[in-house]
Order: C-alpha cells, then structure tokens, then sequence
C-alpha cells in the first residue's frame, strides 16, 4: 500500500470518527432532553413552551443524525 493512499486511508477514518462522534453526541442530547421531557410531564408542570422547544431539538437532532449516517453511507 502506498504511503498515500495510507494518508488517504487515515484521514477516512478520522472523518468516520468525527461523524460518529457527533452522532454520539446528537443521541446522548435527546436522552438529556427525554429525562427533562419526563420530569416536566411527571410534575404536570404548566411549562408547555419548554415541552415544544424539547420536541423542536430533539427534531432537528434526529435531522442531524440521519444526515450524518447518510454521509457514511457513501
């Protein structure tokens, strides 16, 4: 194997892993978002707005991920 197509090889990898990362992080954000989500349901707290912006991050995080798995799919 070439020294660069190694180079080639490791930067791929370092993509993957940066991608991967973010959508670790993305998940790990709507399982935050899901405790917060429950805790306000479970108090039958009048803080409906807060409900919608959870719903409203927790979309645009799923958004993320699934652009993000598209990318390594390619």
């Amino acid at each position: 194997m070439s020294e660069r197509s190694k180079d080639e090889l490791i930067e791929a990898q370092k993509q993957v892993i940066g991608v991967l990362f973010e959508v670790i992080k993305r998940l790990q954000a709507n399982n935050d978002l899901d405790e917060e989500y429950f805790q306000i349901i479970s108090d039958r707290s009048e803080n409906h707005s807060r409900l919608g912006e959870i719903m409203n991050e927790r979309t645009e995080n799923a958004k993320i991920v699934g652009r993000l798995l598209e990318q390594l799919e390619i």
